[in-house]
């Protein structure tokens, strides 16, 4: 019998400590996504609502890639896997759902800030090149 539970326990160790190996993506708060992209203009901003919704109010120089058609596109357009990736949406569903399949995919730095900025831009005193845009601007080629 005991020999059988020093053999459970080193099964139920094994497992955890691959569980902990793994990659995961890391939660950020809307106020460290923007002190993130302030500090750093490599970092991608990728919003994963649909085009539609992109269509209404957007993030210029965001990234759309709609949720049901990243794990086709996220290649093509993130190359780098080593990149830092913030994912929003409308709510945070969205988000934390592209960020599993950009793990998934082998991205190696992915942050979910969840929901979109407040409909208030300067509030936060984002970089420029991030205020929102309530018109259809020009989309991103990912939607071409």
């Amino acid at each position: 019998m005991t020999m059988k539970k020093s053999l459970i326990m080193t099964m139920m160790m094994v497992l955890l400590l691959a569980g902990c190996t793994s990659s995961s993506y890391k939660k950020i708060t809307v106020q460290q996504g923007r002190e993130m992209l302030q500090s750093d203009s490599s970092i991608i901003l990728l919003d994963v609502r649909t085009v539609e919704e992109n269509k209404e109010m957007r993030i210029p120089n965001s990234l759309l890639i709609p949720l049901d058609t990243l794990e086709a596109r996220a290649e093509v357009f993130m190359p780098d896997k080593s990149a830092t990736i913030i994912v929003y949406c409308r709510s945070g569903n969205r988000s934390k759902e592209a960020a599993d399949i950009l793990i998934e995919l082998g991205y190696k730095n992915v942050l979910d800030m969840g929901v979109i900025w407040p409909q208030h831009p300067h509030h936060l005193r984002l970089p420029q090149r991030y205020r929102f845009s309530f018109t259809c601007s020009p989309f991103h080629k990912a939607n071409q």
